[in-house]
């Protein structure tokens, strides 16, 4: 919000918040990715009627994505960045899952972050960074 066209009491009031949206195909691989592997939690699940596309929310203490079957509210092979506290432990967690489909590394990027990076059955990529100072 542009603080220039209100006051600073109502800036300081508005929280933002970014919620990506991520197209899926099939519920069982997207649970078995971001639920059994990521760690996040399904906080809600919504279909106009029986057999119709699901559209959910998957979240974890500090990230909140939406899952979409439906055609037209994203494409798949998205790609999002999350900064983390400790990816140090994030990394150990994952390589410590039996998930089948991805073994991630913990890579320092030449421009000051360490990143484990993973890709969704979908073709949708999560950047995990801890930005890390350079030596």
């Amino acid at each position: 919000m542009d603080c220039d066209s209100c006051t600073k009491e109502v800036c300081e009031k508005v929280t933002l918040a970014v919620m990506p949206i991520f197209r899926i195909f099939d519920e069982a691989k997207a649970k078995e990715f971001y639920v059994d592997f990521l760690g996040f939690q399904v906080d809600w699940e919504h279909r106009y009627a029986d057999n119709f596309p699901l559209y959910m929310q998957v979240s974890s203490p500090d990230c909140v994505l939406h899952l979409t079957e439906h055609h037209g509210d994203a494409c798949p092979g998205a790609a999002i960045r999350v900064q983390v506290e400790d990816i140090e432990l994030l990394h150990q967690t994952l390589a410590g899952k039996s998930y089948k489909y991805a073994r991630p590394g913990l890579e320092k990027t030449s421009w000051g972050t360490h990143e484990v990076s993973v890709t969704d059955p979908f073709g949708n990529r999560i950047h995990f960074f801890q930005p890390h100072p350079f030596p």
